[in-house]
């Protein structure tokens, strides 16, 4: 959320030390959740389909969209776990605490945030960020997975499906390859359809994935909140742990009032949650889409080439390469 003229200027007043120490702890963050959700995928999808653990550029049979959808809720809800801590601090970050110079840097804001809320802080509210990222993410590579995969053969053989009837680029993508089928005719389809169809697979992901996260965190941001004011007016009793423990399961209860309260003055549940929810996903559909074609480009990238798909179509074969 920071433009780069922002950074410049702050670079420019506090010296280069501003980026390792400001700008490196969160983004080093995020590199390891990403990364631990999808190397978590990755292995679940593994052990729930057999062809996707060989070392191929692109499993056959493909997985169902069950199987991803699987995967990609248990790697969400490995990532919940991983992020809570993170998800923790970013709520409670107020810049105003960095310029009264109570914090120095983000690592030091970390560690003493980190022991001042203790685990019960880090882990208040994570049933929420277990639903924003199992869901979201079940939704996410199950949505990508299906349009790369089952919806780019689909398309690929509907369009070469006349091997009587073809023309133009279709003509010029047929040569004879021993590769065939009992050395029949070999089609390879357009070298530009299939990361058009990547493209619009990672768009389509991010954009179903918003659908379910979006809301949900409209309802984190109220409910931690309240967990924030809970941390700061802790119980004056000599229970107070037990005190705390009660105020923070009653916080479901309040916040949950608090958002039909709101949600009857913002015209409607759809109306609220998905509100300014269009402007939002656009900005985030660019980088998301990036992420999942860096993530498949280096997946085929260390794929071996050995089994080569074909589909057969009409007395030949499409060869997908």
């Amino acid at each position: 959320m920071t433009s780069p003229a922002l950074l410049g200027s702050a670079v420019h007043r506090y010296g280069w030390s501003f980026l390792p120490n400001q700008v490196l702890p969160p983004m080093l963050a995020n590199t390891v959740v990403g990364a631990l959700l999808y190397t978590g995928y990755l292995q679940t999808l593994a052990m729930l389909h057999e062809p996707s653990a060989r070392a191929t550029k692109r499993p056959d049979p493909l997985p169902p969209a069950t199987t991803t959808f699987a995967a990609g809720f248990v790697a969400g809800t490995v990532q919940s776990l991983i992020a809570a801590p993170l998800d923790a601090l970013q709520v409670r970050f107020h810049a105003r605490e960095f310029v009264d110079g109570k914090y120095k840097n983000m690592w030091q804001y970390g560690y003493l945030k980190s022991r001042e809320i203790g685990a019960r802080g880090i882990f208040a509210g994570w049933s929420l960020s277990l639903l924003r990222d199992s869901f979201g993410n079940a939704i996410f590579f199950s949505t990508f997975e299906y349009i790369k995969g089952q919806a780019f053969y689909a398309f690929v053989s509907n369009l070469y499906g006349q091997y009587g009837n073809l023309s133009g680029f279709q003509q010029d993508a047929i040569r004879a390859q021993a590769g065939g089928s009992a050395g029949t005719a070999v089609i390879t389809p357009h070298y530009m359809i299939e990361p058009t169809f990547l493209l619009l697979a990672g768009m389509a992901a991010s954009i179903a994935q918003a659908v379910i996260q979006y809301p949900i965190s409209k309802l984190q941001e109220i409910h931690y909140g309240r967990l924030e004011w809970i941390d700061t007016h802790p119980p004056p009793s000599t229970r107070m742990r037990v005190g705390a423990l009660g105020l923070y399961a009653s916080a479901y209860r309040k916040s949950w009032k608090q958002c039909l309260a709101l949600v009857r003055r913002g015209g409607g549940l759809t109306q609220w949650l998905y509100k300014d929810f269009l402007m939002r996903t656009i900005t985030q559909v660019p980088s998301t889409s990036a992420g999942l074609i860096v993530f498949e480009v280096i997946r085929r990238k260390y794929g071996g080439g050995e089994d080569v798909v074909k589909i057969n179509k009409d007395g030949y074969d499409i060869l997908l390469v």
